[in-house]
């Protein structure tokens, strides 16, 4: 039987709101972090996904110090090459590793982001993909390989060793290594390096065409490691009923919509090919499968909140299997606001998705 791992999402930001979350004093506090991290590990989540990007706290300085104040929570490290080196983030994983017990995991993100603040030169995206397979090679090396010694087109070491070395655990030899992205630069280093593809809210024959693409080229290119595993990163808007739910997604997309009149309009992911695909599904209706909810995106929903899972604990668990049955084993889940949702989601839907069909 296939294992299923469901985390949450941190959004690790210095403006409070983020995607409708309490605008309290403190929000990005580590007293206020640490009070979700633990209320994740009571409520049956793995862990959660910490969001990056210059402007932000620093992802592995939230991640390390979230680790210490909990003993279960597992945080998905959002990182970029551009920002850190192989050897300089291979050593620091490792580290953090070692003193959390097996707790880290890691989120490769090639997008661009504010590359001149941080000193990154590399805007093509062909290219940064190409730079992105250097560094999963390269680290991937370096946790298990000792005198590395490495001359790529991107990043060199010669007789370099990691130390603390990673401790291989069952079915985890080193901390899993994420990596999102669609198109077809992206695809073609998931297929052969990633050990998780991510996607983000498709409908069910997006996603199914996709694992099937994927699966395809990493046996076209000669993939060398265990099979790829594919990831589900998505909205999940519960409530007690069908009918509340679905009112107040409507209730809360009218507020959004509200809020975006007068801004300006989106940034630079609008023009990655994984938020386009999820915006031309407007095109195809309100409502997707049962209950995929387009609307968000109409009113400057980004990422994972472009669509929503709307509906009852149950009606959203029915989706989430379905995902699985195509072959998604890992769920990053979330909704604002942050801390009531982890309890009220944990208490309502992880239940009935903890014994995969």
């Amino acid at each position: 039987m296939t294992t299923w791992e469901f985390l949450w999402y941190i959004p690790n930001e210095v403006q409070p709101g983020h995607r409708g979350d309490d605008a309290v004093t403190g929000h990005n506090s580590l007293d206020t972090l640490t009070a979700q991290a633990l209320a994740l590990e009571r409520h049956g989540w793995r862990g959660a996904l910490l969001g990056t990007g210059w402007g932000r706290p620093d992802t592995f300085t939230v991640a390390t110090a979230l680790a210490a104040r909990t003993t279960s929570f597992e945080p998905l490290i959002a990182v970029r090459p551009g920002y850190w080196k192989p050897a300089n983030f291979a050593s620091a994983a490792a580290t953090l590793d070692h003193l959390s017990g097996g707790r880290v995991r890691v989120n490769i993100v090639s997008g661009q982001d504010d590359l001149r603040a941080y000193g990154d030169g590399e805007a093509d995206p062909a290219e940064r993909y190409a730079r992105t397979r250097e560094f999963i090679q390269l680290v991937r090396r370096l946790w298990t390989e000792r005198k590395v010694t490495y001359d790529g087109d991107y990043f060199q070491v010669a007789g370099s060793t990691v130390v603390p070395r990673i401790s291989a655990r069952p079915g985890r030899p080193h901390p899993k290594l994420y990596v999102g992205g669609a198109s077809e630069a992206a695809e073609r280093v998931s297929a052969t390096e990633a050990d998780v593809q991510l996607f983000w809210g498709e409908p069910l024959d997006g996603i199914q065409e996709r694992v099937a693409r994927l699966r395809a080229l990493g046996e076209k290119l000669g993939r060398e490691h265990p099979p790829l595993e594919f990831g589900l990163r998505i909205t999940t808007f519960v409530r007690d009923t069908t009918e509340q739910a679905w009112a107040d997604a409507e209730a809360k997309v009218a507020e959004l919509a509200a809020r975006q009149r007068g801004r300006p309009g989106r940034d630079g992911h609008a023009g990655a090919v994984g938020q386009r695909r999820l915006l031309d599904l407007q095109a195809r209706g309100e409502v997707l499968d049962d209950n995929l909810y387009t609307a968000p995106g109409k009113v400057g929903g980004e990422g994972a909140g472009t669509t929503w899972l709307v509906g009852s604990a149950a009606d959203v668990a029915k989706s989430l299997r379905r995902y699985g049955d195509l072959g998604i084993t890992h769920f990053i889940l979330s909704d604002t606001p942050y801390l009531p949702e982890i309890e009220r989601q944990g208490s309502q839907l992880l239940p009935l998705l903890q014994t995969p069909g």
